[in-house]
C-alpha cells in the first residue's frame, strides 16, 4: 500500500507540475504562443487548453474531488497527450517532440492505475 501511494503521488505530482503549474505560468510567453501557432492552432485554442489543463491538474491533485470527476480529468489528459503527439508528428515528422507527449501518457497511466489500486483497497 505504501509503495502504491508513493507511485500515485509521484506520478500525479509530475502531471500536476507539467500540465498545471508550468502552463499556468508560461502560457502567455512568446515561446508558448509560437508553439501553438507552429502546430497550426489559433491562439485562443492555446488559451482554452491552458484553462482546462490547470483545472484538470487541480482535479487530480485535490483528494476531495469525486472519483467520477477525476476519471474525466484522466481521460482529458490522455486525449491531450495522444493528440499532442499526433499534431507534432503531422507537422514535424518523427522526432523527439512527437514521442515526448507519449512519455507523459505513460506517467499518467501509472497515476491512473495507482489511483484505482488505492481506491479499491479502501
Amino acid at each position: 500500500m505504501k509503495k502504491t501511494k508513493i507511485i500515485f503521488w509521484t506520478t500525479t505530482s509530475i502531471v500536476f507540475i507539467m500540465e498545471g503549474l508550468i502552463p499556468a505560468f508560461t502560457s502567455q510567453t512568446e515561446l508558448a504562443k509560437q508553439g501553438i501557432q507552429h502546430l497550426g492552432y489559433p491562439e485562443y485554442f492555446g488559451n482554452a487548453l491552458v484553462v482546462f489543463k490547470v483545472l484538470g491538474a487541480l482535479t487530480l491533485i485535490i483528494p476531495q474531488v469525486p472519483k467520477r470527476i477525476k476519471e474525466w480529468a484522466y481521460a482529458g489528459f490522455a486525449f491531450n497527450f495522444i493528440f499532442a503527439s499526433i499534431s507534432h508528428f503531422a507537422i514535424d515528422g518523427m522526432d523527439f517532440q512527437s514521442f515526448f507527449p507519449l512519455i507523459f501518457l505513460g506517467i499518467l497511466i501509472a497515476s491512473y492505475y495507482s489511483f484505482h489500486k488505492l481506491n479499491n483497497a479502501k
